[in-house]
């Protein structure tokens, strides 16, 4: 399936019903009192959380929503049918903005969780509501309010438990295929992710987590560069981030300047738990780096070989762990 993380659509909620002016009109009462009925309410725009969708495509070739408007009013203070609800299934992570004045209307994050986007009118009122000691024959009624009209910005952020982070080239593809079922392009020039890639690595005991192969950081992707910020807001939904760098590159200075894209981007990002993974260690003899590393001691350092599995199951045991500790720390 194509992968889409983002949609502009224009939606449309329904007009409320008119309220009706009308009078009870039976054999024996000729001139009854007012008995016209409320309109009903317009339909409103929502989007849905789905679980099992994992792209906005679907909103790419549905330009323009409309819900339907509330019905009118009857006599006998019967109210108007209310006009039907125009449900958007989106993937979880969805966030929704208003395209022109950037309010964050709201996220979707669990199933079946609702966010209503554009409101339905409201019924107008029907006449009995006028009547009144000094004009008992209101020939009044209101029309029915009107639906918001609204162009809506959509974006995915992947929620996935590990986002893989690195520039081209280091290997997150061939880890995520190696770790999972899931198969991403694989080859040995840059960018060969041009879009997310999501996982789920089992272990023994029948335990698992989600891991996004995020397409690869350059310098300045905070500015938009290369894949840029299309990418970058994947990550902000990671519980933690894998950070991985080629044994045959310069370590420490990799290591910084993704940890520089990522607070340029957003500062809080750098808070996040995190460990390193230098990759393609096959390529090493005795598999042992010719230089040390020196970074942040709190941070765990892995040395790996997807071709070759080396260490692989330790890394997936120390992200358990890590995982586990988040897990335990976030509030009930």
């Amino acid at each position: 399936m194509k992968f889409a993380d983002y949609a502009k659509i224009y939606v449309s909620a329904g007009d409320g019903g008119e309220g009706v002016t009308h009078f009870r009109r039976e054999k024996f009462v000729p001139k009854g009192g007012p008995d016209g009925g409320d309109g009903g309410k317009g339909g409103d725009v929502i989007l849905k959380g789905n679980s099992q969708l994992s792209t906005l495509l679907d909103l790419r070739y549905r330009k323009f929503i409309k819900a339907d408007r509330g019905k009118r009013g009857e006599g006998s203070k019967k109210r108007g049918k209310d006009g039907r609800k125009e449900v958007l299934e989106v993937p979880l992570g969805t966030v929704a903005f208003d395209a022109d004045t950037k309010e964050r209307l709201g996220e979707i994050t669990r199933d079946d969780e609702e966010l209503v986007i554009a409101k339905g009118g409201k019924g107008g009122l029907g006449n009995w509501h006028f009547r009144s000691a000094t004009n008992q024959t209101p020939q009044h009624s209101q029309p029915g309010g009107k639906g918001e009209e609204r162009t809506i910005e959509l974006e995915l952020k992947l929620i996935a438990d590990v986002g893989l982070v690195g520039f081209p080239n280091a290997g997150k593809s061939t880890l995520l295929s190696a770790l999972s079922a899931a198969k991403p392009r694989v080859a040995d020039y840059p960018f060969t992710t041009l879009e997310p890639n999501l996982g789920v690595v089992t272990m023994p005991d029948y335990r698992s987590f989600v891991m996004a192969d995020i397409p690869g950081i350059i310098e300045d992707a905070h500015e938009g560069k290369g894949l840029g910020l299309q990418f970058l807001r994947h990550i902000e939904r990671n519980k933690l981030l894998l950070f991985m760098v080629s044994c045959e590159s310069d370590i420490e200075q990799e290591y910084t300047a993704l940890l520089h894209e990522l607070r340029e981007y957003r500062k809080d990002l750098a808070d996040k738990p995190r460990l390193l993974a230098v990759t393609k260690m096959d390529l090493k003899e005795n598999y042992e780096l010719d230089q040390e590393i020196n970074i942040d001691k709190h941070i765990p350092v892995i040395h790996i070989s997807s071709a070759t599995g080396h260490n692989i199951d330790l890394l997936k045991e120390t992200i358990w762990n890590i995982l586990q500790e988040i897990e335990q720390e976030e509030p009930l």
